[in-house]
């Protein structure tokens, strides 16, 4: 199947991760742990993480996935995949236990190093992001469908920075940064900011895995906006070293905008 015939049932796949998520989201106890990173984990992640192996394991069988709550695979494993599924099941799992709505079921197919499919659904707002192949970027609301893009940056640009992570190198750009316009959101909204045209410069500093970013960047890219690796200004890529954390990025809504002299102070 190419990624345009995956695309809705990756959709339906991730619909059906939310439903799971929101119905722990709606009890009395997210049975929260802690990993070994100290990061939280709750029933909703694991939950959604069931659902979306599984149903991928069914839709292509031969397709190798790797999920955050699965990721103990080596990378002399993984070096041999030239296409496989990148999956985050709850990604903004703080977001989540602040009960704040701003998570996220991110799918994301990586084709040779790159983001080929991409769904970010939201079950708590309703609203999905989807993009597959060179088939544009699409939002959904309400069940309402419309094809998004990334806007031309405006004389006072808007910013987008992580609702949870935020570190110094962050507060030097941003105190850098000509004047603009600031907002916060969890999770891989901050892609889909940029990607519908609301926001125009994600710069982010702080640490992120792999499967954090896949699917916001799929979204992006199609929408007409570039997601580069800082610094050196190459376009993030996956799989491509044995550790799965990400260097610093920036996604820029308008390619034709120089943002370079602002990000090239983040190494």
């Amino acid at each position: 199947m190419n990624p345009a015939e995956l695309l809705h049932p990756v959709f339906d796949i991730a619909l059906e991760a939310g439903r799971r998520i929101m119905a722990v989201y709606r009890s009395a106890d997210f049975g929260v742990t802690h990993k070994d990173d100290a990061s939280p984990l709750t029933q909703a992640d694991l939950a959604a993480h069931r659902c979306i192996v599984e149903a991928l394991a069914r839709l292509t069988p031969d397709t190798p996935i790797l999920s955050e709550e699965a990721a103990d695979i080596g990378f002399d494993v993984r070096s041999r995949w030239t296409r496989y599924w990148l999956v985050d099941p709850l990604d903004g799992t703080k977001e989540f236990i602040k009960r704040n709505g701003d998570f996220t079921v991110n799918i994301a197919l990586i084709d040779h190093g790159y983001p080929l499919l991409g769904v970010v659904h939201a079950p708590a707002l309703d609203l999905s992001y989807l993009a597959a192949g060179e088939g544009g970027a699409w939002k959904l609301v309400d069940g309402q469908r419309q094809a998004i893009r990334s806007r031309r940056t405006p004389t006072r640009p808007t910013l987008v920075v992580s609702q949870s992570h935020q570190d110094a190198a962050l507060q030097r750009l941003l105190a850098a940064a000509p004047p603009h316009e600031a907002l916060s959101r969890g999770s891989s909204l901050k892609f889909c900011q940029i990607a519908e045209g609301s926001a125009d410069l994600y710069p982010r500093t702080g640490p992120t895995s792999e499967w954090d970013t896949a699917a916001g960047q799929c979204v992006a890219e199609q929408a007409g906006a570039q997601v580069l690796q800082l610094p050196g200004f190459q376009r993030l890529t996956y799989n491509r070293k044995d550790s799965l954390l990400n260097p610093c990025f920036a996604v820029l809504g308008d390619p034709q905008h120089n943002w370079r002299s602002l990000l090239e102070t983040v190494s």
